[in-house]
């Protein structure tokens, strides 16, 4: 059985999820929408640990991946066996972002158990190799995923867990 950094892959849950961008709150965590999404994101989290999920893999983008992370290290308050692992395309992934992002960025890299940097400086195939890495170490994909689009991160990433045959728990955006 594959392992990444001496964790069997059946037991590994990646993430996959949008941008602020992409949100239909953007930034606006205080938004009731924001809120019920991450209340069924920390209810997916459960549901994979329920299921013997005791590794995360988080690609530490700003938004979505960043709930999921948080959601990771509150559930560990409470199961000690969970491990989060920061998957990383690059050293510099949150250099641009605004400095509120980066704190949280950093707070949530320090409880993280281990840090996998995918490569050594951006390219733009970058954030698309850690989709592929994460992808590659995981039994299990949660997404949180509006449905729509026909291009992207999230929507290549989900098709790439199909391909791979990853179970998938898709949690919808809600408008």
């Amino acid at each position: 059985m594959e392992l990444t950094a001496g964790f069997d892959r059946a037991i590994a849950c990646a993430f996959t999820g949008h941008r602020p961008r992409a949100l239909p709150w953007g930034v606006n965590e205080g938004d009731p929408r924001c809120l019920a999404a991450k209340e069924r994101l920390d209810e997916a989290v459960v549901r994979a640990y329920e299921l013997g999920y005791r590794h995360f893999i988080c690609g530490m983008a700003q938004g979505a991946d960043l709930y999921f992370g948080e959601a990771v290290a509150r559930l560990r308050l409470i199961h000690p066996d969970l491990t989060l692992e920061g998957a990383v395309p690059f050293p510099e992934q949150c250099k641009r972002w605004p400095l509120p992002d980066q704190r949280r960025y950093y707070d949530l890299l320090d409880r993280c158990d281990m840090e996998t940097l995918i490569q050594q400086s951006y390219t733009p195939q970058c954030m698309h190799r850690r989709n592929r890495y994460m992808v590659d170490h995981s039994s299990r994909l949660i997404a949180l995923y509006n449905g729509r689009g026909e291009r992207g991160g999230t929507l290549s990433t989900l098709h790439y867990a199909m391909e791979q045959g990853v179970e998938i728990d898709i949690v919808e955006i809600l408008d």
